[in-house]
């Protein structure tokens, strides 16, 4: 996986929609670098350089990563 803005110079392949594959649910979800400014990704999950080398570093050589929902923004009180 070439690129010429060099996301890909570290990459984890996540178990995303592998087993059972759903139709709808995405696929080739990532694990990279950011681009400038944390422009969005088409669905990966992306992160600094040096954040991603200490993630990989106390990662363990099989790493297992629980992806979360973005949490919601709870409503204040009036």
């Amino acid at each position: 996986m070439w690129r010429e803005d060099r996301l890909y110079d570290i990459v984890g392949v996540l178990d995303w929609n592998f087993r059972p594959r759903i139709r709808g649910r995405g696929s080739a979800i990532f694990l990279h670098l950011c681009r400038e400014g944390f422009k969005p990704t088409a669905g990966c999950i992306a992160l600094r350089l040096q954040d991603l080398k200490r993630l990989l570093a106390v990662a363990g050589r099989y790493p297992e990563f629980l992806v979360a929902p973005k949490p919601r923004k709870l409503e204040e009180k009036r």
